[in-house]
């Protein structure tokens, strides 16, 4: 699959089209989105899977605009609420949702169970920081390219707590309230380097690239 030097992301997600440009830029290559694209209709993510809603982004906008594109669904499971927020991660708190309503919600959730952390045998953090359950950020990469109709795909990983309170600034969505034990920081306080080399977006696109030098 050839995709020269401009790559398409199939994301309105400002944070997501910066992560994209920086791992792409390595490489000399330019990320183009949906904000390049504004007459382009969004796509309705009703898949029950990450996967699935990121192939049929990928399709969708490769179709219309006769290019490849990449899309990505990812989104944070919650051990202690059963893997929500799950494939309704951005849209987690109903309608007009904003990551702020997300991550409250999710502290309304994680509270409504008592005490969570201590139910889990999880110690709170060394300034007494609670943390409230095991969690894990997923990532489902899709290039599909209309000319050969052939999809490329990957997945990614991270796992780590929820805390009780958001840290850091950086980032977007949960990740102030995402906790890696490894490194001692929220997800939010990584710099876009370090988050880029263990979050589950970057081990996914890593995957991909892989996977594109062998086909």
């Amino acid at each position: 699959m050839k995709t020269g030097d401009t790559v398409v992301v199939a994301t309105k997600n400002a944070g997501k089209v910066k992560e994209f440009a920086h791992a792409f830029e390595k490489l000399g290559m330019r990320v183009v989105s949906m904000f390049d694209y504004p007459s382009l209709p969004d796509v309705v993510e009703d898949g029950v899977t990450f996967a699935e809603n990121a192939r049929k982004k990928a399709k969708e906008v490769a179709e219309a605009l006769g290019l490849p594109v990449l899309a990505d669904d990812s989104g944070l499971e919650v051990a202690r609420l059963g893997g929500e927020p799950g494939v309704y991660s951005a849209r987690y708190s109903g309608e007009g949702a904003t990551d702020a309503r997300n991550n409250e919600k999710l502290l309304r959730e994680l509270a409504a169970l008592g005490d969570a952390g201590a139910a889990e045998g999880l110690e709170p953090l060394a300034d007494g920081t609670k943390l409230l359950s095991g969690a894990r950020f997923v990532c489902a990469l899709a290039l599909y390219d209309p000319a050969e109709r052939v999809f490329v795909e990957s997945e990614g990983y991270a796992a780590g707590f929820i805390m009780e309170q958001p840290r850091g600034g950086g980032g977007f969505g949960y990740d102030p309230l995402f906790y890696l034990s490894g490194l001692g920081k929220s997800m939010a306080e990584l710099s876009t380097e370090e988050k880029q080399g263990i979050s589950h977006r970057g081990i996914a696109l890593a995957a991909l690239l892989e996977e594109l030098e062998r086909s």
